[in-house]
């Protein structure tokens, strides 16, 4: 599916009381009042907040956002309940969100004001996906899916406790009341689930029947008579894709590897209420890549918005916000924008019309001329300028990720093989000596990652995740980055990221990082010359940057570049760092529940990543690829939400491109293909 692009909602304005929409000839809200309406109706009609009391998380979905009168009541009551559920998790769908302005203008004279200035400050770019949304340290999850509302409900993941049932009237906006409406609402369905809406059309509650629900009438506000009440009591049980199923029994987890794909889960999952231990055969966290001291983080684009697209955005929409507040807290980074160059394209005028025929939004994406771009201290070329994106230091990140007081560090201690016994995997060093128990395991330790979980067995030896002949594992790229000192003489410092075959970041120190190489398979660990020759020439096609060193330890010879990396070394203004990166075959992380060893022959298995079988308590966030800190919070959310069986970050059809069972199942594909 490649959704729509969004078109903002008109909002007439002109009755403060009861903005309308035009679009739909219909008003936001009843004119006695938004929070009176979402009360009585919504709350009152889930029978909250008593059902939220005593639990760990609590699930509303909510089919129209409008001004978003109905989060803010309901996060308000829940603010107010002393019983509260640890966590109040909302998704919200949304055809026609509204801009940021005319977000501020409808909420200005909120009942809660504290409230809604949080979500106006928090309001994301206006793109066709689903959009997380944090408060109260993450206890308070706004999960906004923007989009027609009968596509976009086929595509979340989650386990629902109560709707919200708040389009526009059924005779003003039918397709918010349609059969398909309904009958997902039942696939997202918990059990004992609620319904609520101020509607009593006949076709409403129809609709509802079919779907397994039980409506009742109820005494309706502000002059309406009734209002529908509803109560999921299906004739048949539903069950979920066996690869889509978490776990609530899982509390102790162990993760392997301390980079950034590693701290990310462990952060993610004490926000859970997990406990998490970190080993990593370092001894102290983002020894490997993750070591470096800045890299970027930033989108993709492509004009026909496919799979590849799609997915990197997710990744870039999630990762802003949590950069914006880490780099708040004290992390080096900048996140005002990053710039990445077309240098194929002097005119800028092509990337304006390919953005324009996307309808994304310029929050998210901008064409820049050539001007633009050297005003950025960049080349003559046309660019893409992410205003989402920057840098920020991956090792002061892992850090931070790691401070969570439910995460613990075990440095020194190498994982080489587990072995499940009953329900809970046992981790053994290369010495065969006992590390450690759990009740799940997540593999983020980059290449090794397909490697030791194939040495994941039961208690008589069996191996149970898949093996090489369904999964490739990762390949290995070996990159070098250099950083040239502060005052260097002919050193230019552009004031934000650039990036293009390489890429340019000014330190808040005055140095400048540039690189990284690309070098497959190449296993030397040494920082070299001829690597950080490259990164000086792409430094130079950059940013203009002529660095020079004096004599005697400059010398003009045919490999001008090596000399002048060598003597820059020599007066200590140059240096550098080794890595490698994992990456996939089709260039996307492997993230989500490991798959299992194939029992049965290619016939009889499923063809669709979700419904493949998966092994236990086996995790995995690897593969990042050279796009780790895009991808890590994205990755970190994911894998928290596939284990606590939280509503997913992404749709549907992302989370199959992302699962690493996604090879077993194009195994099986072709495998059935004529010929």
């Amino acid at each position: 599916m490649t959704p729509e692009p969004i078109v903002p909602a008109e909002v007439d304005f002109s009755d403060p009381a009861s903005p309308r929409s035009p679009r739909y000839d219909d008003r936001y809200h009843a004119a006695y009042g938004a929070f009176e309406q979402a009360a009585h109706v919504f709350m009152r009609g889930n029978d909250l907040p008593s059902r939220w009391q005593g639990r760990e998380a609590f699930t509303i979905l909510e089919t129209g956002f409008g001004l978003g009168n109905n989060f803010l009541a309901t996060w308000a009551a829940w603010r107010a309940d002393e019983r509260r559920s640890t966590r109040l998790r909302f998704i919200s769908i949304e055809k026609h969100p509204l801009r940021a302005a005319d977000l501020v203008r409808a909420l200005a004279g909120s009942s809660e004001p504290g409230l809604a200035a949080q979500l106006c400050a928090a309001w994301p770019p206006l793109t066709p996906d689903q959009h997380l949304l944090s408060f109260e340290g993450g206890r308070v999850e706004l999960l906004l899916v923007l989009g027609d509302a009968t596509e976009r409900l086929r595509q979340v993941v989650a386990s629902v406790d109560a709707f919200y049932l708040d389009g526009f009237a059924p005779a003003r906006n039918p397709e918010m009341w349609e059969p398909g409406i309904f009958k997902a609402l039942s696939r997202l369905a918990a059990p004992g689930a609620t319904a609520a809406t101020w509607s009593a059309a006949r076709a409403v509650r129809d609709g509802l029947r079919q779907a397994g629900f039980e409506w009742r009438a109820d005494d309706g506000i502000g002059g309406k008579r009734h209002i529908t009440l509803a109560t999921f009591a299906p004739r048949a049980t539903l069950r979920k894709p066996v690869g889509r199923t978490g776990d609530a029994a899982m509390r102790r987890v162990a993760i392997i590897g301390g980079g950034l794909a590693g701290a990310a889960c462990a952060d993610a999952l004490a926000r859970e209420g997990l406990h998490c231990t970190v080993f990593d055969r370092h001894a102290q966290p983002a020894a490997a890549a993750s070591g470096n001291v800045a890299g970027l983080f930033h989108g993709v684009f492509h004009p026909e918005d496919g799979m590849h697209a799609r997915a990197h955005r997710a990744a870039a929409l999630a990762a802003a916000p949590v950069y914006a507040r880490a780099i708040a807290a004290g992390i080096a980074g900048r996140c005002d924008g990053l710039v990445r160059l077309v240098p194929e394209h002097v005119d800028a005028a092509p990337l304006a019309d390919a953005l324009a025929r996307s309808g994304l939004p310029p929050e998210y994406l901008r064409a820049w001329s050539a001007g633009q771009v050297q005003a950025a201290g960049g080349p003559g070329c046309a660019a893409w300028f992410y205003p989402g994106g920057g840098w920020i230091s991956p090792a002061e990140l892992v850090r931070w990720w790691l401070a969570n007081p439910d995460v613990a560090w075990r440095g020194n201690a190498g994982v080489a093989r587990l072995e499940r016994r009953g329900d809970v995997w046992h981790l053994f060093d290369s010495a065969g000596a006992p590390l450690a128990t759990a009740d799940a395991v997540v593999f983020a330790n980059a290449g090794d990652a397909t490697t030791l979980w194939s040495r994941c067995t039961d208690a008589p030896g069996r191996a149970l995740a898949a093996g090489a002949d369904w999964m490739a594992s990762l390949a290995s790229t070996r990159g070098q980055v250099s950083i040239v000192a502060s005052g260097t003489p002919g050193l230019r410092t552009p004031p934000r990221p650039i990036a293009g075959s390489g890429y340019v970041i000014t330190l808040h120190d005055g140095s400048v990082l540039c690189g990284a190489t690309t070098d497959a398979d190449d296993p030397d660990a040494d920082v070299r010359l001829s690597d950080h020759a490259r990164n000086l020439r792409q430094l130079a096609a950059i940013t203009g940057a002529r660095l020079a060193a004096p004599a005697p330890e400059w010398a003009a010879t045919a490999d001008d570049d090596e000399h002048l990396a060598a003597a820059l070394v020599a007066r200590g203004q140059l240096h550098g760092r080794v890595g490698w990166r994992a990456t996939a075959a089709d260039r996307l992380p492997l993230i989500g529940a490991v798959p299992a060893m194939p029992r049965e022959a290619d016939a009889a298995l499923p063809d669709q990543p979700r419904h493949w079988p998966r092994v236990p308590g086996l995790f995995v966030a690897s593969g990042l690829g050279s796009r780790g800190l895009t991808w890590a919070p994205l990755a970190g959310r994911l894998v928290a939400s596939w284990i606590a069986d939280a509503p997913y970050p992404v749709p549907a059809d992302v989370v199959d491109a992302l699962d690493p069972a996604r090879f077993c199942t194009r195994r099986v594909r072709a495998s059935r293909r004529p010929g």
